[in-house]
């Protein structure tokens, strides 16, 4: 499936995960252009329903467009981080799917003006819901050395984190920092030249850094995963794909501590702590894209797809 909006990541794995030709609620939690919703759509049976919800006007726009045949699909402005609250707005109590695909998408990369790349000139922006006030340019001119540091250090795991900080104050205190260039620059002359030769876009990890930081996409995110399964109906699947080591580890650390939450010590003959499992894992392994999608789509290259199945005895309990 082309979409020239989104290619939609390891588009039929996630659908034989899903299985949504089982009918039910689903849920895509980032809907982005629409090509996995769709995918959804088109084996979803008339009688079940799909909520698309994303936080980009942009998107919504475009799906809403791109599914406008499907009297069955209903777009929810919102970040899925408030899943349960958005949907109880439509009376919906829970979902048989949940499809979280993390992180910034393929045109908001490719639009220019929205400050995402630094490949392109634009006002340092990063905001995926841009009716937010907080932006880029508040990171940039606005964090102190330190503050700067810990989210490039962290978000970014950069190891020039310090350096990059400090180059990015230093240059401040000269005038505003305004663009998305201006940054990149600032960025690559604070990394050692060495280390520059070879590899990624010096600027790729700090620019990840703030975007993070400015949608709040790792804050909070192991709640909204637990919530989503608490949302699920007995036997309903989530499947997240994510795309770099941060969103992958709290997606697997969560869960696995799902699947096996108990406390006890490993030599105890049974289990005291009386704490129960609430999904299956469908993925012992993250599943990557194949070969064939990595060639025809090179933003698949750092993509994990993982999947549980909510325990069908776990509600009600």
């Amino acid at each position: 499936m082309i979409d020239c909006y989104h290619v939609p990541i390891m588009f039929d794995e996630v659908m034989k995960l899903l299985s949504p030709e089982r009918g039910g609620i689903f849920v895509d939690g980032t809907l982005g252009g629409g090509g996995h919703s769709e995918g959804i759509l088109e084996r979803l049976p008339k009688y079940g329903r799909l909520y698309g919800i994303d936080r980009d006007d942009d998107a919504l726009l475009e799906a809403g467009r791109r599914l406008s045949n499907y009297p069955n699909f209903t777009a929810v402005k919102g970040n899925f981080f408030d899943m349960r609250s958005l949907l109880a707005a439509y009376g919906v109590t829970g979902a048989d799917g949940i499809l979280l695909d993390l992180g910034v998408s393929s045109h908001q990369l490719d639009d220019g003006e929205r400050g995402f790349s630094y490949g392109t000139d634009a006002r340092l922006d990063m905001r995926m819901d841009k009716t937010q006030a907080f932006s880029a340019y508040d990171v940039v001119n606005g964090y102190s050395s330190k503050q700067l540091y810990e989210i490039i250090r962290d978000y970014g795991e950069e190891r020039f984190a310090s350096r990059i900080a400090n180059a990015i104050v230093s240059e401040r205190d000269k005038h505003p920092i305004e663009t998305t260039t201006e940054l990149a620059a600032i960025i690559k002359r604070a990394i050692p030249a060495a280390t520059r030769r070879d590899g990624p876009h010096p600027a790729r990890r700090t620019f990840q850094a703030i975007r993070i930081e400015v949608n709040g996409e790792l804050a909070g995110l192991e709640k909204a995963i637990r919530d989503a399964v608490e949302f699920l109906n007995p036997g309903g699947v989530i499947a997240i794909i994510s795309f770099h080591s941060l969103e992958a580890r709290i997606v697997k650390t969560t869960f696995r501590t799902l699947a096996n939450p108990c406390t006890c010590p490993k030599s105890a003959p049974v289990c005291i702590c009386g704490r129960k499992p609430s999904v299956e894992l469908l993925t012992g392994k993250p599943i990557t894209a194949s070969d064939i999608e990595l060639e025809n789509n090179p933003r698949s290259r750092s993509a994990e797809l993982r999947a549980a199945r909510k325990l069908i005895t776990e509600r009600g309990e």
